[in-house]
């Protein structure tokens, strides 16, 4: 798995619009908080990211870009998103199936699909906070919070 201080590897994956996000597009501008998730549409998912999208401007401000990924692909994100109100990019990790998240270590070679893989990457391109829960191991998302804040990024409550 990616640890911190490692550099992050780059992509580019398409999101739930078919537009094409690149990691290193935001290298000197804005940190980027990258999500692993298993499937759209499960519980756990859900949940996590509605949290997300509950609080966004947290998360999602002029210093830091949330990105979701998982293996679905770009339609079942844009059903997803419309269907639950995601004002983020969901990208599809479709194929090569998981290559981003088995770059990462959070590709779970049993099940197919991303463990819940959670980093945070500076506006250097390193990475300052990791995560790795299991499917059916939900996260808090306080603690993303709590990474954003020690990045001295963090926004006062709305």
């Amino acid at each position: 798995m990616i640890a911190v201080g490692d550099a992050a590897p780059d992509f580019t994956l398409r999101d739930q619009n078919n537009e094409q996000f690149t990691l290193s597009s935001f290298r000197g501008s804005r940190a980027v908080l990258i999500i692993f998730y298993p499937l759209a549409f499960t519980g756990i998912c859900t949940g996590e990211l509605c949290a997300v999208r509950d609080d966004l401007p947290a998360f999602q401000n002029d210093d830091v870009q949330v990105v979701t990924i998982s293996v679905d692909s770009s339609y079942s994100h844009k059903i997803f998103s419309e269907r639950e109100n995601y004002d983020f990019p969901l990208l599809s990790d479709f194929w090569p199936h998981g290559g981003v998240a088995q770059t990462y270590g959070a590709f779970n070679e049993t099940t197919g699909f991303a463990n819940r893989g959670t980093f945070l990457v500076d506006k250097e391109g390193i990475v300052r906070f990791t995560e790795m829960n299991q499917p059916g191991e939900g996260r808090e998302p306080q603690g993303w919070l709590d990474a954003i804040a020690a990045l001295g990024l963090a926004r006062s409550q709305h």
